[in-house]
C-alpha cells in the first residue's frame, strides 16, 4: 500500500539528532529522504556509542530508511552538483547554525531561484532572528535555557533534564509540521516558502501549564517531583514491592478510589473532597495514601484499579518495554534489518488506515548511494562519478 508522503524527495543536510529526527519522520511516512553527507567521515553521529558490529546503533535509530549521498559543498563542482540537487527537490532539510548556508552561497533566497517550489527548512537551537540566534546550542543548555528543568526533578535545589532528548525531539516533531503544512500551502498557489524552527521556540511551547499559571498568579512555577501542581492525588507512591503511578482525573474517581483502597472517610473529609481542597492539602493526603498503598504488591493495586477503571500504571524501565504487550501490539518495538543483522528500533506512533507508515529499510551506510543518485537522477557517468571521487568533491 502506499504511503502518505510517496513521491516526496528531501534533500537532508542535517546531523546528530533534531534534523534528522525530523527527516526520519519524513520518511518513515513515504518520503524518499536523500542524507547528503561530508565525504570525510559523514554526519558525526556515525562515531556515537554503543557499537553494533562496527556501526552506530545511535545514527541507525534516526536515520533508517534513508539514502546516502557524499558531497562536497566547499568544492565548486559540489556546489554545482548541489544546485542540480535543489532543482529536483520538493523540501530540504538543514540545521546549520544560522549564516552557514548563506556563507556556502546557498542561503533561502538564492535557492527559491533555483526552485521556486522549494520548501526550505532550517532548524537551529534559536532561529534565525533574534540576539542570540549565532550562539551554538545543545539539548542540555536548552532545556536550561527554556524554563523546564527549573519546574523538573525533586525540588527547586536540584533543577533536572528530561531523561530524553526532548529539545531536539519537540524541535524536529515540530519542523516536520511545519513542512507538512507548507506542502498544503504549496498546493493551493505552486509557492514554497522557508520554514524556521528552533529548539527554544519549541521548548517554550510543550511548557504547558506553567506558563499559564505564572500568568494567572505570579507565582514562579517550582519542580514537585512526579506530582502535579493542579490536580491531586496524581502522582508516583510506593507500593509493598515497588511503586505505582496514580492520576485520580476528577472527583468521580476519587471517590471510586476512596473506596478500592477501603477509606471511604476521605470521600467527606471536607480536606480532601474537592480537587482544589486536595491539591491544597497534598502533603496531607500523600501521606495517607502512602501508608495505605505500602500494605499491597504492585501488582495487586493494578489488579484492583484497573478492574475499577482508576487510572494507574506501573513505572517501566527500557527492558520492560521490549516484552510490553501494548507496545508490542502497536509495533512500538520492531526489528530493522541492518546489513546482516538485526536492530530493536521504536516503531511508528503515527497510524494510517489507508496509507500506512513503516521503516523503509537500514540507515545507510556513508555514500552507499552515490551511484543510484548522481547517476540515475543527474544523468552522471561513472567516469564522472569517480573523478569526482578523486577529487574529493564527493
Amino acid at each position: 500500500m502506499p504511503k502518505p508522503l510517496e513521491g516526496l524527495f528531501v534533500l537532508d543536510l542535517t546531523r546528530v539528532l533534531a534534523g534528522p529526527f525530523c527527516t526520519m519522520l519524513l520518511c518513515d511516512m513515504g518520503a524518499a529522504v536523500v542524507k547528503v553527507e561530508r565525504p570525510d567521515g559523514g554526519d558525526d553521529s556515525r562515531t556515537f556509542s554503543p557499537m553494533i558490529n562496527g556501526e552506530s546503533a545511535y545514527f541507525m535509530s534516526i536515520n533508517r530508511g534513508k539514502k546516502s549521498i557524499t558531497l562536497n559543498l566547499k568544492a565548486p563542482e559540489g556546489k554545482v552538483l548541489f544546485k542540480r540537487l535543489v532543482e529536483k527537490a520538493d523540501v530540504l532539510v538543514e540545521n546549520f547554525k544560522p549564516g552557514v548556508m548563506k556563507k556556502l552561497g546557498f542561503s533561502y533566497e538564492r535557492l527559491k531561484e533555483l526552485n521556486s517550489s522549494l520548501i526550505y527548512t532550517a532548524l537551529s537551537g534559536f532561529g534565525h532572528s533574534g540576539p542570540m540566534s549565532q550562539r551554538t546550542a545543545y539539548d542540555l543548555i536548552i532545556q536550561g535555557l527554556s524554563g523546564i528543568m527549573s519546574i523538573t526533578g525533586p525540588d527547586r535545589d536540584h533543577p533536572t533534564k528530561t531523561g530524553s532528548s526532548i529539545a531536539d525531539i519537540f524541535c524536529g516533531t515540530f519542523a516536520c509540521i511545519g513542512i507538512l503544512a507548507a506542502l498544503h500551502n504549496r498546493q493551493k498557489n505552486g509557492e514554497g516558502q522557508m520554514v524556521d524552527v528552533a529548539m527554544l521556540d519549541s521548548m517554550v511551547a510543550v511548557l504547558e501549564n506553567a506558563i499559564a499559571r505564572f500568568s494567572a498568579t505570579g507565582r514562579i512555577p517550582e519542580p514537585i517531583g512526579n506530582s502535579h501542581p493542579s490536580i491531586a492525588p496524581f502522582a508516583s507512591f510506593a507500593t509493598l514491592d515497588g511503586q505505582i503511578n496514580i492520576a485520580i482525573g476528577n472527583d468521580s474517581i476519587w471517590q471510586k478510589f476512596c473506596m478500592a483502597i477501603e477509606r471511604p472517610e476521605l470521600c467527606e473529609d471536607p480536606r480532601f473532597s474537592t480537587n482544589p481542597e486536595r491539591v491544597r492539602n497534598i502533603i496531607e493526603l500523600t501521606k495517607i495514601i502512602s501508608v495505605t498503598l505500602s500494605g499491597k504488591t504492585t501488582r495487586d493495586w493494578l489488579d484492583l484499579f484497573q478492574e475499577l477503571d482508576i487510572p494507574s500504571g506501573r513505572i517501566n524501565n527500557i527492558a520492560d518495554l521490549f516484552t510490553d504487550p501494548q507496545v508490542l501490539a502497536r509495533e512500538m518495538i520492531v526489528d530493522v534489518p541492518q546489513k546482516g543483522f538485526n536492530v530493536k528500533m521504536p516503531g511508528v506512533p503515527i497510524k494510517f488506515s489507508a496509507t500506512p507508515a513503516g521503516i523503509c529499510g537500514p540507515a545507510p551506510s556513508l555514500g552507499e548511494n552515490n551511484g543510484e543518485i548522481y547517476q540515475e537522477l543527474l544523468g552522471l557517468s561513472l567516469q564522472e562519478l569517480e573523478e569526482y571521487k578523486k577529487r574529493g568533491v564527493i
